[in-house]
């Protein structure tokens, strides 16, 4: 790993409230002209899971939701719209925890969360019909495909990170994390390092996407900010890219499975 003693983390102005089907790279190429930003290689461009989730159509109006007998009786217990707890087991593979006010799953891609990563804040005014985004089926897909598109329409390498607010077991308040990522090492292993004194690090893996995530959450804001993409440059790294499925502790290493 090669740390940088500087980095700038850019909002990039100008990002509307994203529709099924928007173009992402049209928009950020719009908002880079209005802030007089020109990418360069080794950017990192973090965007939120909404806007992926929005764009890919993810959008899903709970008055066509009709929830099942297992969502009705979960739903008295953790006391939420059986609708939105019928989409939560959709997206689930499995319950982990149930209490009043709080429902945590498996996602079916692999992550333990609150609720699926089923969203409704920021996503419909209060007097329009009920909504629930979901996560990307698939953000690491996403996340290339981007990835590709907006190093093309530049010229040079860039990354991307879409990223999430998750708890974290163990510490309150949310944190952005990485849900999908291309272009860059999402897990960087460290084993084998030597440490200041020339020790050999034994177990050190460092969750390289999940740190840039929270750092760029940081100017994307958690509320009314309406800054859901952000340019992060002056980083460096070594080592080979992978996804950040690879995040995600498998179940063979979880002692608390």
């Amino acid at each position: 790993m090669m740390s940088s003693s500087a980095v700038e983390i850019i909002a990039v102005p100008g990002i509307p409230l994203v529709r099924k089907d928007d173009d992402l790279v049209a928009l950020i190429t719009d908002g880079l002209a209005q802030g007089g930003i020109a990418p360069r290689g080794g950017d990192v461009f973090v965007l939120t899971q909404k806007i992926v989730s929005k764009a890919e159509g993810r959008m899903v109006d709970l008055a066509t939701v009709k929830p099942s007998k297992q969502a009705i009786e979960l739903a008295g217990g953790v006391q939420k719209d059986p609708r939105l707890v019928e989409l939560i087991l959709s997206e689930s593979v499995r319950v982990v925890r149930a209490r009043p006010n709080v429902l945590i799953v498996e996602h079916r891609l692999g992550f333990v969360m609150a609720n699926a990563g089923i969203d409704q804040s920021n996503v419909a005014s209060p007097d329009d019909p009920q909504r629930a985004l979901l996560l990307p089926v698939d953000p690491d897909g996403s996340a290339a495909t981007l990835r590709e598109r907006l190093s093309q329409r530049f010229g040079v390498p860039v990354a991307v990170i879409i990223s999430d607010s998750f708890g974290r077991a163990w510490r309150r308040g949310t944190c952005g994390v990485a849900i999908g990522a291309a272009g860059l090492p999402s897990l960087m292993d460290l084993r084998g390092s030597p440490d200041l004194l020339g020790r050999e690090l034994q177990v050190s893996i460092t969750g390289h996407a999940d740190e840039i995530a929270a750092a760029a959450s940081l100017v994307m804001g958690q509320g009314a900010e309406g800054r859901p993409v952000v340019l992060v440059r002056g980083l460096t790294w070594r080592g080979p890219d992978n996804n950040a499925s690879e995040l995600v502790r498998p179940a063979d290493e979880d002692m608390f499975r």
